[in-house]
């Protein structure tokens, strides 16, 4: 069976308010069983630490349910804010959604 991937697209400035909206979306995307969880940057151009906060709650939430998070499309300024806070290190990332696709779901 294949998993339930469900992909959430952020936009403009990942802040606070944008921040709450996102951690409010990924609990309902794994309410409604999803086992993957794909955030979509393409559209984010900027990131601060309360977004960065609101990324880490999301994934707590998603694995607590058993679930993956995965990242998609980073601009190179979220990108950075990744690199210097280590977070880099925790998120998996990939280049776009063709690459997210051929190296998770091929292999499920």
């Amino acid at each position: 069976m294949s998993p339930s991937v469900k992909v959430v697209q952020p936009a403009g400035i990942l802040d606070g308010i944008k921040g709450h909206e996102l951690r409010r979306n990924i609990n309902d995307v794994v309410a409604n069983g999803a086992d993957i969880v794909l955030i979509d940057f393409q559209d984010v151009k900027f990131m601060d630490s309360s977004g960065l906060g609101a990324l880490v709650s999301a994934m707590k939430t998603v694995k607590t349910s058993g679930g993956k998070l995965c990242l998609c499309s980073v601009k190179d300024q979220v990108r950075m804010i990744f690199e210097l806070t280590k977070m880099d290190r925790v998120f998996e990332s990939f280049a776009d959604r063709a690459e997210f696709d051929q190296k998770v779901l091929a292999s499920k």
